[in-house]
């Protein structure tokens, strides 16, 4: 496992046992290592198989992977991943492909099908959690505009090794869960019926607030507004879990939504103030620019939105306001406050590389304690309403009923996920980006 990134010209030699080995006997693992002493217990690390469309150069498969295989900082601590990666299997191998740079690194295993990724080239189960990466490579698109990644079909092979194990262990699905509502619904019931710990999603609401504020839970919402700066559907995705995340917790718990409808433009600039509020919109990016430190942009240039009516009345949208890959903006109206209450979430430096720093450590928590930090519920949510806004674009912008997501659950507390900031006093805007995969301990020297 030894190695030297010869492309940054540091020394990687010493390999994240080695080093957390030394630093624990010299003394020297306070305070830095004080999340990878809380985060790995003392049992046996749970060995994880890694299932991925492609990996590539700053790919999803890259930026959540290198927090797999080697220490990283989160909240401006040292961490171990207190898991152990064990199998790759890949679906594709595009150009630049890093698989079998990274496998032959690492010492790990590359297998041709899925199955025997799960089960080390056995029969049977052989590893305690898998990480199934289904974003980025080389996939057709269908007409609504959806890429279709087969996150469906990597499921369904991952469920069937351990239904014939008769074993079931937590599973990861990066981002939605497919794009398809009935396909998304049917890997829930089946993490239901078989006690399969799922969780799923976006790194987005992990990343720092600025300011900082807590989830509203059992307050009473009258509307909110999520934003963000990028492509229909992908980045659509990433802003309907940052308002997820922010509402679900409302008094009365999330209850389901009742509509939903795709609007662009002038049609869009129409509802304005209507049905959704301009001044809530100007604070979300308000708060946007006061932590960058420039003017803010007017919500009126935005080009597309997604409105949401949900069943107990909350009045709910996302923005796409100018184009920024880093712009994940909230704002909310709350009863009784005629303030809003807006924040932005900033991913710190790299772009969005570093939020899978948060990500990957609740990932990794999820996979040690065998129950994700929050629901897989919010992310099903998230991904019935994706679907039903692109299906409304297609039907020229009509807006959808949606009864098969009114359906409740109830947040649960995951602030010790999140980022607090800290860690970029660490890794700054200037430090720069490692070509492959570095353990984070360069950047404490």
């Amino acid at each position: 496992m030894s190695r030297k990134n010869t492309a940054d010209g540091l020394d990687l030699s010493v390999t994240r046992r080695r080093f957390l080995k030394t630093s624990i006997a010299s003394g020297l693992a306070s305070p830095f290592l004080a999340n990878s002493l809380s985060a790995a217990p003392a049992k046996r690390r749970p060995k994880v198989a890694v299932v991925y469309t492609a990996f590539a150069h700053r790919w999803h498969t890259h930026v959540l992977l290198e927090n797999f295989l080697e220490s990283y900082i989160f909240n401006g601590e040292l961490t171990d991943p207190g898991v152990e990666v064990v199998s790759l299997y890949a679906d594709q191998h595009p150009q630049g492909d890093m698989t079998t740079e990274i496998a032959k690194n690492y010492r790990l295993p590359v297998y041709d099908s899925i199955s025997d990724a799960l089960c080390l080239g056995g029969k049977e189960l052989a590893v305690d959690a898998v990480l199934s990466i289904g974003e980025h490579g080389s996939y057709p698109s269908n007409d609504l505009g959806q890429v279709e990644y087969p996150r469906k079909r990597f499921f369904d092979e991952i469920a069937a090794v351990m239904k014939r194990s008769q074993r079931f262990v937590p599973v990861f699905n990066d981002k939605h869960l497919s794009y398809r509502w009935d396909w998304a619904k049917e890997m829930y019931d089946t993490s239901v019926q078989h006690g399969i710990p799922f969780m799923a999603g976006s790194s987005v609401p992990l990343a720092q607030r600025a300011p900082m504020i807590d989830n509203p839970i059992g307050v009473e919402i009258e509307e909110a507004i999520s934003i963000h700066g990028g492509g229909v559907e992908s980045y659509d995705f990433h802003g309907l879990e940052v308002l997820q995340s922010m509402v679900e917790g409302r008094r009365g718990g999330e209850t389901g939504i009742a509509r939903v409808q795709f609007l662009s433009g002038d049609a869009l600039m129409a509802t304005a103030n209507k049905r959704w509020s301009l001044d809530l919109a100007a604070a979300a990016m308000q708060a946007e620019a006061d932590f960058m430190g420039q003017p803010a942009i007017d919500p009126k240039t935005a080009s597309h939105g997604i409105l949401l009516e949900y069943k107990d009345g909350l009045r709910a949208t996302v923005l796409k306001v100018g184009n920024s890959g880093i712009r994940w903006n909230f704002a909310c109206r709350v009863k009784g406050n005629s303030k809003p209450v807006a924040t932005y979430f900033n991913p710190g430096p790299w772009d969005n590389r570093c939020l899978f720093k948060a990500l990957s450590h609740a990932i990794q928590n999820h996979f040690i304690h065998g129950k994700a930090p929050y629901p897989v519920e919010r992310t099903l949510m998230t991904t019935g309403v994706l679907d039903s806004a692109m299906h409304s674009r297609h039907a020229g912008e009509k807006s959808l009923d949606t009864p098969q997501l009114e359906f409740a659950y109830q947040t649960r507390d995951y602030k010790e996920m999140r980022e607090t900031g800290s860690s970029w006093k660490i890794i700054k805007p200037d430090t720069p980006q490692p070509m492959g995969i570095a353990s984070d301990k360069q950047y404490l020297r």
